[in-house]
């Protein structure tokens, strides 16, 4: 896949995911082939009134190939305003999220709420576009309560979306159910810009599933809390090496920029999705979710590791 003048070397993409694709976890995915990463959504009204706040959230690493910023909102002004803010300028693309959710950001009008009102969500790409000195994205889902991504997908189109990616499931049905890898297809035959699919690629089997779509690039969320190195096995490149180690390094990269009291409460859901389906994890997962110290709980994963 290529978008203007960056080319992605294989069609692997870690996806936005808020509260979970942090630096630290955006290093090490990138360290096992994930070709783009995505930063948490970044709120278009906070990065313009709590600046510092944000701020911490758009902290890349050296290490990612292809930085893409994840917007949201659903003011034009407001979100094309925020393109010029020295804090995105890291981004070799910005992406636009109208597809999130949560009912907080359904509330609001912004997310998936923008798929039901479609002029509003051209109106709010096409000032992106405008204002923005790299490509712009948009990823949605298949609708808010019903199959429109073939429409939606068209609009975003014609309102100067370099690529698109389609979770395939509606906004309603949340996380639950199986992502339609034949709306994924019918998208993807229907437009002239890059399609990348987004649902349920947790294995080599799914990946090829998704493959057969005949997508641009493939997204991969909740396939990889806990196995970055899903990345390397999709490409062929089973990890051998020593898992503790890649734990301690998501740590260590966090640390330089988070408190440790902070980081403690933060770390215990990656802890424990890192040692999800290891024999004799059980034991330990209590300790680790109400683990009083990073340090206490990086022994007790080295020393389940070592057995």
């Amino acid at each position: 896949m290529k978008i203007e003048n960056i080319d992605f070397e294989n069609n692997l993409i870690l996806a936005p995911m808020a509260g979970v694709s942090d630096v630290g976890f955006r290093e090490v995915c990138s360290m096992f082939g994930a070709d783009a990463t995505y930063s948490e959504m970044l709120s278009c009204r906070a990065m313009l009134h709590n600046p510092k706040k944000t701020e911490l959230m758009t902290i890349t690493s050296d290490l990612e190939k292809i930085k893409i910023g994840q917007i949201f909102g659903h003011e034009p002004e407001i979100m094309s305003k925020t393109l010029s803010l020295p804090m995105l300028s890291k981004y070799q693309i910005i992406d636009i999220n109208m597809g999130c959710p949560a009912p907080k950001i359904v509330k609001n009008g912004e997310g998936s709420a923008l798929m039901k009102d479609i002029n509003l969500a051209s109106k709010v790409i096409s000032e992106c576009v405008k204002a923005s000195r790299v490509p712009v994205s948009v990823k949605f889902r298949l609708g808010f309560d019903k199959d429109i991504s073939t429409e939606f997908g068209r609009m975003c189109e014609e309102s100067g979306a370099k690529f698109v990616t389609l979770h395939a499931r509606t906004s309603v049905q949340g996380y639950s159910g199986k992502a339609d890898y034949e709306a994924i297809a019918k998208l993807k035959q229907t437009l002239k810009i890059p399609v990348v699919g987004n649902g349920d690629v947790v294995d080599c089997e799914s990946y090829a599933k998704m493959l057969e779509t005949g997508v641009d690039g493939v997204m991969i969320g909740r396939g990889s809390q806990g196995r970055p190195w899903i990345f390397s096995e999709l490409l062929g490149k089973p990890f051998v090496g020593n898992k503790f180690e890649v734990i301690k390094r998501h740590v260590d990269v966090l640390r330089k920029y988070y408190d440790e009291s902070w980081l403690t409460l933060y770390m215990r859901k990656h802890f424990l999705w890192y040692v999800n389906g290891i024999d004799k994890a059980s034991e330990i997962r209590l300790k680790l979710a109400t683990s009083p110290s990073i340090d206490q709980s990086l022994q007790l994963l080295q020393e389940l590791f070592e057995k």
